[in-house]
């Protein structure tokens, strides 16, 4: 049955291997959810015609093994009644309809066989599907978050760490240039300061010895 590859297929199917292929993460994955729902539907409308065939099957066979047992009545009625001729000729259909019984029970097994492995693989999908539903988000993410990291591992392959570093080693030394202008324009301001201030506090030492020594020389 076709139906049993197309299910084996999405089965089969790795969805991280698919998301590593996709451009779209978000959209891959609702697509994947939608595939398999579509799956699910054809799967559950294929197990439900085999089953239909299962039971028709197995109508078939019941019907012949009651036809059978019917003859073989009949065959012993005829026997009761010391007609062995017709005793015979009840049996003999009751052969006939045992050698249908055989094949009917053959072409039941295969249909209940294949209904069977059809409703298990039915199952599984829907597990899976359950599964890719509630792992949708995380997967979406994962999706993402790889994006990122390659992003970013890309950045750093192609940048060039000597040339990076080169111009924070000139930036650096741009800032101590600066740093020590500003230390000596500082210095030599000060010093200017302390001169001033210097001098001014002779000339007031000198103009308190002049007031001191002309008050000892009686105000001359």
């Amino acid at each position: 049955m076709s139906i049993f590859n197309r299910i084996s297929d999405i089965l089969k199917a790795n969805i991280n291997d698919l998301l590593d292929k996709a451009e779209d993460p978000e959209k891959m994955v609702k697509q994947i959810i939608a595939d398999m729902e579509e799956q699910v539907r054809d799967a559950t409308e294929a197990l439900g015609q085999a089953m239909a065939s299962e039971k028709q099957a197995y109508a078939q066979l019941e019907k012949a093994k009651a036809n059978s047992k019917e003859w073989e009545d009949k065959a012993k009625v005829a026997l009761k009644a010391g007609n062995e001729e017709l005793a015979k000729k009840a049996l003999a259909s009751k052969v006939e309809v045992d050698k249908n019984i055989q094949a009917f029970q053959a072409s039941y097994d295969q249909i209940a066989a294949q209904t069977s492995e059809l409703h298990s693989r039915v199952e599984i999908l829907r597990q899976k599907l359950e599964e890719a539903r509630q792992r949708q988000n995380m997967l979406i993410a994962r999706a993402k978050m790889a994006d990122a990291t390659e992003s970013v591992a890309t950045a750093v392959t192609n940048t060039d760490p000597n040339s990076a570093l080169s111009k924070l080693e000139k930036m650096a030394r741009k800032v101590e240039s600066k740093e020590e202008a500003f230390a000596t324009m500082s210095g030599e301001t000060v010093f200017a300061k302390d001169e001033f201030a210097e001098l001014e506090k002779d000339q007031a030492v000198d103009a308190e010895l002049q007031r001191l020594m002309k008050e000892m020389n009686g105000g001359i």
